[in-house]
């Protein structure tokens, strides 16, 4: 990066922090604003405020580090009121390269070493690969090829904690909030995205929300499609069948004694081998990113049956491997391309690595 380069970058760093300024209240807390900003975006792993003051007061690192833990975890300043104003100044220069394409359901988890920080616990931690003590924030993020942008955050807080009043007390966890599923939370935040007129994009989760027919259920209810990794031995309709006992609600699963309902795994297994072709979903930087894909019709239950409808099936098994290794359901248009549904499944991975990578080191303690 050549001088010019470099001044240009530093003008648009301050009048984005100045634009964060605005809506976080006392003037006192920008200059602390400034300087948590900055630490993100230097050098180091750690993104805790104790590192940071050292990177960006090292003469005064003591009272670097007080300013800062006093802004992120005592000043009041309200997330959503930062995240509205992100959205002002980030979506026009996100649309300059195309529409909104994408809602994505995911979350972020925080490694922890103690047992203090407002809902930490021993759960699935996706930075580490196992089970780890760990924070974790559900978020939902707008994207299009070209970038991803956060906009809804919020701490998922276990059971343990949301039961424990007297750890909740401790730790200043509001009166109102109650225990919800991560799934709930995600549901949560796209019915308020619907509220509050966002552009609108495919909704897209891994199988650790797309698995979950409740959260599938409300998405059509709200009117948004989506592509949604599932189980193999998720339930449905084959193509042409449907359910028989009706008036009564299928449950989280599908209920097993509902006639005709089928895994996933078993309709790959009815396919012909004509089914199966290889698609090509976006350039690499080698080479076409491509793999080997089925599509078919089928009858989901929705938890209702009288409410079933088609949708897709979307299967991909790469060649060498020894059965497939991702399915997907999806609410898009049956005339939709195969190449285009893929692209959408697979982007979505494109998506999940660019947003972990714009979150970590976020304020993972908002509620």
């Amino acid at each position: 990066m050549n001088l010019k380069q470099s001044g240009a970058s530093e003008a648009r760093f301050a009048a984005y922090v100045e634009g964060l300024a605005s809506v976080i209240g006392h003037a006192d807390r920008t200059g602390p604003l400034r300087d948590y900003c900055t630490g993100l975006m230097l050098p180091g792993e750690r993104k805790s405020v104790e590192p940071m003051a050292a990177r960006t007061a090292p003469a005064r690192t003591a009272a670097q580090h007080q300013s800062l833990l006093h802004f992120v975890g005592v000043a009041p300043w309200s997330d959503e009121k930062v995240l509205a104003k992100v959205r002002e100044m980030v979506l026009p220069a996100m649309k300059k390269d195309g529409p909104i394409e994408a809602w994505i359901i995911d979350d972020t988890s925080f490694p922890k070493q103690g047992k203090h920080s407002v809902g930490v616990h021993h759960q699935y931690c996706g930075q580490l690969g196992k089970q780890a003590n760990c924070q974790v924030t559900v978020s939902l993020s707008i994207a299009n090829h070209s970038a991803s942008l956060p906009v809804a955050y919020q701490l998922y807080l276990p059971k343990d904690w949301a039961e424990n009043r007297a750890r909740r007390d401790k730790a200043g966890v509001p009166l109102d909030l109650e225990f919800k599923t991560k799934p709930e939370i995600a549901l949560d935040q796209i019915r308020w995205a619907c509220e509050a007129g966002l552009p609108r994009g495919v909704a897209l989760m891994d199988v650790a929300y797309g698995n979950d027919s409740r959260l599938r259920a409300g998405l059509t209810a709200l009117r948004v499609p989506y592509v949604a990794g599932i189980q193999p031995n998720t339930l449905m309709w084959r193509p042409g069948a449907g359910p028989r006992r009706r008036g009564k609600p299928l449950n989280n699963t599908g209920r097993r004694d509902e006639p005709d309902l089928v895994s996933a795994k078993e309709v790959m297994l009815g396919l012909p081998k004509r089914a199966w072709r290889t698609v090509r979903w976006r350039e690499g930087s080698a080479d076409w990113l491509s793999s080997r894909f089925a599509r078919v019709r089928v009858g989901h239950n929705k938890l209702l049956p009288e409410s079933l409808l088609e949708e897709w099936l979307l299967i991909e098994w790469p060649e060498g491997e020894a059965e497939p290794t991702k399915y997907w359901l999806s609410t898009l248009p049956a005339n939709i391309s195969f190449r285009r549904l893929v692209d959408l499944a697979k982007t979505a991975l494109a998506y999940r690595a660019r947003l972990s990578g714009a979150q970590a080191g976020g304020r993972a303690w908002s509620l």
